[in-house]
């Protein structure tokens, strides 16, 4: 996408950071860093070939960490044409490793692992952490950072100095002045890292001279011209599910062809409560998108009669979808594109998965291939967004913070929220109870403090007392998670008195239920879904 961009406007392009990826859990987290620093960066295979590396000519490269050891030989290590290459260079965790072991210097295996909290104490010349390490608030010189590591540098190559250490690292970061090379044992990345986004920052910024165009307003122009000059006078379809990422796509192709782009919304009878008609109301009144609603709830609940298995119910509602969706794209005379929300970490596991780099823990439905019957060319505007650059343009292109940070739903919505078998009459008391949970929790300031809330059915009856009558009916079970990433996740302690009024509401308000219970799994073990 670094075509064409607004007369008078940087490139935001421009300036680009690689990050070579080594299999870190983290590795999307400095990505998104970097670009918080407003600097473009990518995420690549540390297989990578130089020449493409050169041919993608960053200012500057990030070595992320990795799960396997340097002191074995036959583990992944940097190109070495890095280390003649006059370009800076940050080695995180297993990256600063495989740096200095190819540089001459020397890694063991540490007999005290560090694996979370760690104090740095810096040294007396700490170049990159200059005066974050000895901050006047701090009753002690240092500062707590996140640690990983079972190896550690024990050696420094030449023309490296000593920045900090920690108890059982003593080398925990090292630098190059002249060469602008420097190695962190420490994760920058995560959050619990302190000024660990400020040390980032610090590198793309000063130490590869980034000026920071990577913002919300020169992201919206270059992909409005992008897209003017990609689609020409052709027309455009978009599903569109009022989500973050479609309805964001929305509002930015409205801006760009305005009238060439039409959104089918599918009501499949597994959305949230009223949703089909606040989708409208949002789009196609207040934002004067053309929207085709199509009502396909007896068709999909048809096709979903009988089935019980995730997976299966999976490919049952994403078969259908295709089928609706097909149908009400060959009415659009002219249309060529299909534009999808296909975001930067959906692109990113997809590719990570093919080099062997990552595993496939879920499929995205937004990467892959296009029903070949539909002859329509894919269109994905925010293929190179974080799901945070997504919301920030989102705002700044005028939605309502309610849609911007409305908290994930599935793809394929309430049918992997019913446990088992989808029914019309689940569904319902689905609905129901999932909208008392979210109003109470709006209602109490939690909604925003929570990463991730629903609801779910489960297909089990508990005995229960109505009035004077015994009741034998369903059990709803209540998810809340905090998380930075999604790939870990912890339970939110949601107050007992908000809980036990949510419950108190559902089961006197929703018909078919006897019983409210709280999720308090983490993930691991648990996924956040049920299903």
């Amino acid at each position: 996408m670094a075509g064409e961009t607004v007369a008078g406007t940087p490139d935001p392009h421009a300036e680009r950071i690689l990050i070579l990826d080594f299999g870190s859990q983290y590795t999307q987290l400095i990505g998104r860093a970097v670009r918080e620093a407003g600097v473009y960066c990518e995420i690549h295979s540390c297989e990578m070939p130089f020449a493409e590396i050169c041919s993608f000519n960053p200012v500057g490269v990030i070595l992320s960490g990795g799960p396997d050891t340097v002191t074995d030989t036959s583990t992944d290590r940097a190109p070495v044409e890095l280390f003649s290459w006059d370009r800076p260079l940050l080695g995180i965790c297993y990256g600063m490793q495989t740096m200095a072991a190819q540089l001459g210097g020397k890694v063991e295996t540490s007999e005290h692992r560090e694996y979370g909290f760690a104090r740095l104490i810096p040294s007396a010349t700490p170049g990159l952490l200059s005066d974050l390490l000895e901050q006047p608030s701090m009753e002690d010189a240092g500062l707590d950072v996140w640690m990983s590591h079972g190896d550690r540098v024990t050696h420094l190559p030449e023309g490296f100095h000593v920045m900090a250490a920690s108890q059982n690292a003593p080398l925990a970061a090292i630098g190059d002045e002249k060469r602008r090379y420097y190695g962190l044992q420490f994760h920058p990345e995560v959050t619990h890292t302190m000024y660990g986004r400020e040390i980032l920052s610090r590198f793309v910024r000063q130490i590869c001279g980034c000026s920071g165009q990577w913002t919300a307003e020169t992201i919206i122009d270059s992909i409005t011209e992008n897209v003017r000059a990609t689609v020409g006078n052709d027309q455009v379809i978009l599903g569109l599910s009022g989500g973050v990422d479609s309805s964001v796509v929305a509002a930015l192709l409205q801006r760009a062809i305005d009238r060439q782009l039409t959104c089918i919304f599918v009501d499949n009878g597994l959305l949230r409560l009223n949703e089909g008609d606040e989708v409208m109301n949002n789009f196609a009144k207040h934002l004067g998108v053309q929207v085709v609603r199509v009502d396909a709830q007896e068709r999909f609940l048809k096709a979903l009669a009988g089935v019980a298995d995730p997976e299966a119910k999976r490919k049952v509602i994403g078969r259908t979808f295709i089928e609706v969706f097909q149908e009400e794209a060959q009415k659009i005379k002219g249309a060529r594109w299909l534009a999808q929300g296909t975001i930067y970490p959906d692109v990113i596991e997809s590719a990570g998965a093919k080099s062997g780099k990552a595993k496939v823990i879920k499929s995205h439905h937004n990467v892959g291939g296009l029903p070949e019957t539909l002859h329509l060319s894919l269109l994905e505007p925010l293929k190179e967004l974080f799901k945070d650059e997504v919301r920030r343009i989102g705002l700044e292109l005028g939605l309502a913070p309610e849609i911007v940070f409305r908290h994930p739903f599935p793809g394929p919505g309430l049918g992997v929220r019913i446990l088992g078998e989808v029914r019309r009459e689940y569904a319902d008391i689905l609905r129901q109870a999932d909208a008392i949970y979210l109003e109470e929790l709006h209602r109490n300031n939690l909604y925003d403090q929570i990463s991730q809330a629903f609801a779910v059915f489960l297909p089990v009856r508990s005995v229960g007392v109505v009035g004077d009558n015994r009741a034998y009916e369903y059990v709803i079970t209540l998810r809340a998670v905090e998380t930075v990433d999604f790939m870990t996740a912890n339970w939110k302690r949601i107050p007992y008195d908000v809980l036990g009024h949510i419950s108190t509401r559902i089961i006197n308000e929703v018909r078919g239920i006897s019983r409210v219970t709280y999720d308090i799994s983490g993930k691991p073990p648990a996924t956040i879904e049920w299903e």
